[in-house]
């Protein structure tokens, strides 16, 4: 399932319907900008959501096929019926991506056709200052 595998690889993906600086606790301003990104996956913007990536994921994946996989992934799943934090950490290394400062974030989500997921959100500090999404993983 090449869709799931590309998520699973750590797709990286970035899009804020505000920027999040990163100014005070990491943490905060990480799920900020965790927040607005997944507003616009529930509502299934994923083009705007690919415009406002940062680069890391840019370089990663094309708009494109960032619009199918993602399309691909969330419809079968439904309607977002509830999302509650599950856990948030600060990171500088995680595997696969290029040190700097990441926070990763868990949901406990629950969907029309899936009532026990949970969503890996990791933002990271773009060297603009900004949090941007620069991955995303359902399981």
């Amino acid at each position: 399932m090449r869709v799931r595998s590309s998520l699973m690889a750590g797709c990286l993906v970035a899009f804020l319907a505000g920027p999040a600086v990163a100014a005070g606790k990491p943490e905060d301003a990480a799920q900020s900008a965790a927040e607005s990104w997944l507003k616009l996956v529930d509502d299934g913007n994923y083009a705007a959501s690919w415009e406002q990536a940062a680069a890391l994921f840019k370089g990663a994946v094309k708009q494109a096929d960032w619009a199918q996989m993602a399309a691909g992934v969330r419809a079968p799943l439904g309607k977002l019926l509830s999302r509650k934090l599950r856990s948030r950490q600060y990171a500088e290394k995680i595997p696969g991506a290029p040190d700097g400062k990441y926070v990763v974030i868990q949901y406990d989500t629950v969907f029309a056709n899936k009532a026990a997921a949970v969503e890996t959100v990791t933002p990271m500090a773009d060297p603009d200052g900004v949090w941007r999404v620069s991955g995303y993983f359902i399981r």
